[in-house]
Order: structure tokens, then sequence, then C-alpha cells
């Protein structure tokens, strides 16, 4: 018996050293390649030292452990994600879009920590996908996606073939405690810039589909079933924070990072500390500029209390932590959904198509319709209801759709049929598209006609009420080309009427002054007056309580505008694309410069919140008049 175990202990002895030896100094290279991108050996020996671990392992299965380079790759499906509860909640820090607000953030931790001398801690903040890696005594356990925060999905078998995460964290001087019991890594996992140029060069060398960015590519590739797949695709993962049941063992986040380099794992370099608002400023504007010449693709950076302690006394208001903000770039890009597409008539009678789509925010500005400019557009890039598009700004200032995100287009959408559209949104107009222009254009030389209606509801009773313009005058002021839009009757001098012949002096004067009285009408009659498709003298009531003024109505989005009780989709649409259109735009501006500032009148009193039906004759006032009355109680 005795013999037999000195046998197995002679043969087994030395390929278990050998194994070790191997595996050792093939992790070192593994960390020399991908976490310090200093290779100090070629490929050819790298491979044969593989090929040499893989025969023994195979010779000596009994010798395999999770943490060997060929355990990496699975071999068997997937059959789906378990869920992982957190020990420590996985939060998201507080987004801040302006510098400004990072100031504020700072004055706020200052009143909460008063005389308390305390380090910012700042860093690249990385666009991928937050997970974090658990090692038990040193060797890879487990790795789970942030879910909710508060549970995630367990993706351990894709996450071993990612190439810089180490199956066994390094030995460093100082650090021997992070090896024994349980260290939560926590970082992000990307595909760097090359990678994915790379990547899709490929897929167009074979005919096939490209990815529209690392992010996407990143976060979908870890939840594939199959970890072969995920092994094929070039995945990268950077740490940024290390948590020990005992949290005194990492005192700071700048401590975290040193742990990080010290057992293999990546990290950016670029993080910072300082003591003064000056010099995070100063991070602050440099990575904003210097952030394109990056790896990896961000989103922002990343400002912490440094001191680990006062972090965690600052506590959490809401999800998130008040020790740290995430200071966001300004997206240049985003995806929505189209819900409609509406044709606004301008004042010169040309039809513009505008998408309208569910609200996003484009370099820092929430949009929520882009002009599709005319028919060759839609046609060009094929855009339909439902579709999932590409939001981009040009100049920064104007939002435009880029493209169209077919693969995710619903089964039943239907292509548009542009002079259909316009039969169907205005069927009362007849449109032409004259030869050599790319715009459709009413029939009737696109001016008059829709201006007289225009202007004569614009000085109607609901709207802005002014004494003596009525259809008959509207008609000769804009026939004698007097007045080329709403605004320019605000133009109009008492020698401008006298040179016609329906006007004298006491005529011209009167139409002068009522037109002056009315420089300062109440909002909800200007809106009303403006001839918004789909708003009525309720609906402008209704807006108008809501936004208070013609700048917060401007900037509503259609979810905005649905909070207020009778609006549905269809006004919302309508007032959206309104506002969208340029030269309504103009229009408003040249009200301002004429001194045409529509006022709010606050209304609060005995009648608020009850309801009138006004009906039958009324001696001493109309039913407008009554009504206006009502209004002005409340």
């Amino acid at each position: 018996m005795f013999i037999c175990s000195t046998e197995r202990w002679l043969k087994v002895t030395p390929k278990k050293t050998r194994i070790d030896e191997i595996k050792d100094l093939l992790n070192r290279y593994s960390y020399e390649y991908y976490t310090l991108d200093k290779p100090s050996v070629s490929d050819a020996v790298y491979d044969s030292l593989m090929d040499e671990l893989k025969k023994i392992e195979s010779d000596h299965p009994e010798l395999i452990t999770v943490d060997s380079p060929t355990q990496r790759v699975g071999n068997k499906l997937l059959d789906g994600f378990q869920k992982v509860k957190h020990v420590r909640r996985m939060v998201s820090l507080s987004d801040v879009f302006d510098k400004s607000e990072v100031e504020a953030w700072i004055e706020r931790t200052d009143k909460l920590i008063p005389g308390q001398r305390h380090e910012f801690f700042t860093d690249i903040k990385m666009d991928g996908l937050a997970c974090a890696l658990i090692y038990v005594d040193g060797v890879l356990f487990q790795a789970v996606t942030r879910g909710d925060s508060f549970v995630g999905e367990d993706v351990t078998n894709n996450v071993r073939t990612i190439k810089n995460v180490p199956l066994r964290l390094r030995k460093a001087a100082g650090f021997e405690n992070f090896l024994r019991g349980r260290t939560e890594i926590r970082g992000e996992i990307v595909m760097l810039k090359r990678d994915f140029e790379e990547l899709n060069k490929r897929q167009k060398s074979l005919g096939l589909p490209t990815f529209a960015n690392p992010r996407n590519l990143a976060a979908g590739t870890i939840r594939q079933l199959d970890p072969a797949l995920v092994a094929a695709r070039p995945l990268h993962f950077r740490g940024y924070d290390v948590i020990r049941d005992d949290s005194s063992e990492v005192p700071t986040n700048s401590f975290a990072y040193e742990a990080l380099t010290a057992l293999g794992i990546s990290r950016n370099q670029q993080a910072s500390v300082f003591d003064n608002l000056s010099d995070v400023m100063k991070f602050v504007d440099e990575w904003s500029d210097k952030r394109h010449d990056l790896p990896f693709n961000t989103d922002g950076l990343v400002v912490k209390i440094n001191d680990r302690e006062i972090y965690d006394n600052l506590g959490m208001v809401g999800k998130n932590p008040r020790g740290a903000v995430a200071y966001k770039y300004a997206a240049e890009e985003a995806t929505t959904i189209v819900r409609d597409i509406v044709i606004s008539i301008g004042r010169t009678g040309a039809a513009t198509p505008v998408a309208v789509f569910d609200p996003v925010v484009v370099a820092g500005t929430t949009v929520q319709h882009a002009s599709l400019h005319n028919a060759d557009e839609i046609e060009r890039l094929d855009i339909r209801r439902g579709d999932t598009v590409v939001i981009f700004k040009a100049g920064d200032i104007i939002p435009q759709v880029e493209s169209v995100l077919k693969e995710l287009r619903p089964a039943d959408s239907e292509s548009i049929d542009y002079e259909a559209e316009l039969k169907r949104q205005y069927p009362e107009l007849e449109f032409v598209r004259p030869e050599g222009e790319i715009v459709y254009r009413v029939k009737d030389s696109s001016g008059p006609l829709i201006l007289k209606r225009a202007l004569a509801h614009f000085a109607s009773k609901g709207a802005l009420d002014i004494d003596t313009l009525g259809e008959k005058n509207v008609e000769v002021l804009i026939d004698n080309g007097l007045v080329g839009d709403l605004a320019d009757i605000f133009t109009l001098t008492k020698d401008d009427l006298l040179k016609l012949d329906r006007f004298a002096d006491i005529s011209a004067q009167k139409l002068i002054s009522a037109i002056a009285d009315k420089k300062s009408p109440e909002l909800e009659r200007f809106l009303y007056g403006l001839g918004i498709r789909h708003i009525g003298a309720q609906t402008a009531i209704d807006l108008t309580n809501h936004f208070e003024s013609m700048e917060n109505l401007a900037k509503a989005t259609i979810d905005d505008l649905r909070q207020v009780d009778g609006v549905g989709e269809i006004v919302a649409e309508s007032v959206v694309a309104w506002f969208a259109d340029e030269d309504n735009v103009k229009l408003l501006n040249k009200f301002t410069e004429l001194g045409v500032v529509p006022r709010f009148n606050k209304k609060s009193g005995g009648l608020s919140g009850k309801s009138f039906v006004i009906t039958g004759t009324l001696k001493s006032m109309g039913r407008d008049a009554a009504a206006n009355k009502i209004r002005n109680l409340g």
C-alpha cells in the first residue's frame, strides 16, 4: 500500500508543480499583454505553453482548476442567467449636465460635513455595462451585472472569456489580505474603439451587418447564451471599485485604485485626486476636450468624496449616493421612436414634413421633433411611423434624423405616400410641386388665401379681438401688400391706411389704435389666434394655465403636453410640429421685436374649480363677455 502511494506521489508531483508554474506564467503573460499592453513574449511562446498546459490537463483532468487559463471558454450553451442579490447595493450616480451643477454638489457636501477637510476623487466615466466580479480567496467565483442595483444576473461563464479579467488575483506586497476571503471588484465591461472598428471591418468583409456602437455591442454580447460567441468578441473589463467585508481595508477611493493595480485589474490611468473645486473643474475641462482621444467611449466624468468613511456617512438621496455625481457630456446622438409624421404648412405655403418622436436628450437639450425637409428625404430615409431612428444635432443646434434602424421596424409598418398624406392632413387644400423644386406648396401661390384666413382668425373675437379688423379690411390690407404675415399688422401706420380707398382719417386712426391696444394680449387669446391646428379656444386656455408662457410651451415635449387635461396625442403632436417650423419661430421672434408681449394672468377666485354652462340669451352682455368674466373670477 505504501509503495503504491509512493508511486502515485512520484508520478503526480512533478506534473502538479509544472502545471502550477505554467498557469502562473500564462496568467502573468496575459496580464502583461491585456492589462499593461506590454507583452514580454511572442504569441508563439504563449501558444506553445498553452498547448502544453492543455496536454497535461488532458492527461490529468484531476489537476484542472477553475483559474486555469484553459477554462475561460465553456463548451456548453447556457440555459439562461440566474438572478443574484448584491451583497452591497450596486448603485448608480446622480447625473449632472453642467459645471455649475458640479459646483452646487460640492457646496452641498461641504455644508453636510462642516469643518472636515476632504479630497475629491475624479475619473473618466466609461460607457459600458457595469459588472461586479466576486473573488473568493483570490479566485474568480462569480460575475454579476448591475441589474436593478439590488439584484443582477449571473454572467460568470461569459465574463470568464474576457481575456483581461484575471481568473486569479495577482499577489502583491501589502495587499495579501485581498487574496483571503471575499473581494469584490466592480467595473465596466466595454469594447475598445480599435477592437470595435476591427470587428466591424471583419463583419463587412464577410458580408454581414455591422454593429451600431461599442456600448450596445458589449451589453448585448455579455448576455449571449453561448460563451464561445462571447469569447470571439474582444470585450474588455476596467475596474473602478474594490469592496471588502471590512470596509476599513479600503479607506479611500484612490486606495481602491492602488489595489486594482496591485491585484492585476485593468483600470483607468487618468484618475486623479484634488483638494479644491478649482482643480476639479480643470479636470472636467481637460477631459471634455480630450475625451475623443481615449481608447474607449466615455459619456462623462465621475467625481466622488475620496474618504470612504465620509462617503458612506453622507448616505443616500433617493436611489443615489450623496457622496458622488456623474458629470455627463451632452450626447451627440440618440435613438428614439417616431410616433408620427406631421406636415406643417408655413406662412409661405410650403409643406414641410416633420418627424414627431419620443422626447430624447441630444447634445444637452431635449428634442421631440425634427424636420424631414421634403418628400425626397422621406423616400431616401424610408422613414415610417413606429421606426426607431438615430437623432443627431447638426452643428449642435438643429436636430436631424440621421438614419433608420430598420432591424427594429414594426412588422405592420407602412411606407409614407407623401401626396396621400397631404390630402389626408389638409383635405381642404390643393398642393403642387413646382418644376425644379423639391417642396410641395399650396396651389394658390401659398400666400393670400391662407394668410387672409389666418389674419381674420387672429383678429377675431375669440383671439385678439381687434376692433374693425374684420374680413373685409383683412382682404384689403393683404391685397395691397401692406401685410405679409400676422405680425405685420403691428407695423401699420395711419399714413399707410390713408393711401387706401377704404380708409378715411377716423377709420384709419381707429384701426391703428385698436391694433396698438393689443400689444399685450392675454396669452390664451394670442395662442388661440395663431391658428395652430387642433388648438381651440378652450385648449388654448388649458395650455396657458399649464405652461404660463410661450417659451415654456415651445419647449414642451409630447409627454409634457399630454399632462394637460383634454390634450391628447393628436393635439400634442400638432403643437410640437408647429413649433418645429422655422417660419413659425421667425414669426414669434418678429412679434417680440415689434413689442408684442403676451401676458399670463393667473386667475384664482371664488369660482376656481367650478364649471359653467352658458345657455339662452343674456340681457347685459354676450356669451363671450360672460365667459371672459367667469374666467377672470377664477
